[in-house]
């Protein structure tokens, strides 16, 4: 339960916060109940939000013993760059709900401790502030209703250095939330999101559906992809992408990876989980096509799942916000250090020296056998 009043950030990591699960629950200490809601919460039911965390306790690991482990590392590559680890940062918005530095703590953890970290395009601080403050970095574009504005973010990412675009497709419409709207919660008007333009609502004749010839005639289609990739020299990745259809749809129109992901169950429950997305269309598409996994992760364990059936990185949502709410970029790296050194440790005691080592064969699904 969150308290009444708010506890303020903290200045050092207490020696009881040594998991995931311990910073989740000493966040919700950090923050209001309707804040803390909005971060827990999913769309409708939350069955996927559920599935995302259940989906890894139907795979059991298969060690392999008497290895050569020397010159071990977490190294891995993506679009030229060199990433001392697969845990990146996904993006979330609003980042000054959970602690007043907002995303220039994120920024300051993930260059501190090596992450990649995904800027929301709901930052509530300006690219250009973040920018100078971490090297690691991508930008997530939600679709601006035309090409012109959503080229002109596109353009201020790549001047400030950001290496990737990662365009979300998956939520042109929020999801029902309910656990969000019981506990009243909204979006103060005080915040600042600098790069949030203002949609103009066309004109509507009676027989036309608001939704339908409304709002979602100002989201993306895949010309608009097509478009976008041939305007910019940064690789384009989607995020949201599920079906295994899609996927092959978005190298035919040049986009260079994907983000496996359901939204953290925020947008449409009942959605396949990430990791069952990810093995469906990991064996559609070329073997060194990135796939990001979003979703769910919570043990260093859970990271090397993801990698044995394709994954090519990892991102992780509300376990960093957690760090971020307690203890701002303090808590961030160290929630960070956390996954990573349980993700090696995995990796020692799996035989796996490498990234390039782990595949499916260290993976048994509890229903292989009956």
């Amino acid at each position: 339960m969150t308290s009444a009043q708010p506890l303020p950030p903290l200045t050092q990591i207490p020696a009881y916060l040594q998991t995931i699960a311990d910073y989740e629950a000493q966040a919700s200490k950090h923050l209001t109940p309707a804040t803390w809601h909005y971060l827990q919460g999913g769309a409708m039911d939350e069955r996927s939000l559920q599935q995302n965390l259940d989906q890894f306790q139907q795979l059991q690991l298969l060690p392999r013993m008497l290895r050569d482990l020397s010159q071990g590392h977490t190294r891995c590559e993506l679009f030229g760059q060199e990433f001392p680890h697969p845990i990146f940062l996904a993006p979330v918005g609003h980042q000054q709900l959970f602690h007043p530095q907002g995303e220039l703590a994120t920024a300051l953890a993930a260059e501190a401790v090596g992450s990649n970290l995904v800027l929301s395009h709901l930052s509530t601080t300006d690219l250009r502030e973040v920018a100078p403050t971490t090297s690691l970095k991508w930008f997530q574009l939600y679709w601006q209703g035309n090409r012109e504005q959503s080229l002109a973010l596109v353009q201020l990412a790549e001047q400030q250095q950001f290496k990737a675009i990662v365009v979300t497709v998956d939520s042109p419409h929020s999801g029902v939330r309910d656990r969000e709207r019981r506990a009243g919660f909204q979006v103060p008007a005080h915040l600042p999101h600098p790069h949030l333009s203002s949609f103009t609502s066309p004109i509507l004749r009676p027989e036309q559906h608001p939704l339908f010839d409304g709002l979602m005639q100002q989201a993306p289609t895949w010309e608009d992809i097509a478009w976008l990739v041939q305007q910019t020299s940064l690789p384009v990745l989607l995020k949201g992408i599920v079906h295994p259809e899609d996927a092959q749809l978005a190298l035919q129109y040049g986009v260079q990876g994907l983000v496996i992901s359901n939204h953290g169950g925020r947008v449409l429950d009942d959605c396949i989980s990430p990791l069952t997305a990810l093995q469906m269309i990991r064996a559609q598409l070329p073997a060194n096509f990135p796939l990001v996994l979003d979703g769910g992760i919570r043990r260093g364990s859970d990271i090397f799942k993801a990698l044995a059936l394709g994954a090519s990185a990892v991102l992780i949502g509300r376990p960093y916000i957690y760090g971020l709410a307690i203890a701002g970029a303090l808590g961030v790296a160290h929630v960070i250090k956390i996954l990573r050194e349980e993700l090696e440790v995995t990796m020692a005691l799996m035989g796996t020296a490498r990234l390039q080592e782990i595949n499916s064969r260290y993976i048994f699904h509890k229903n292989q056998i009956q």
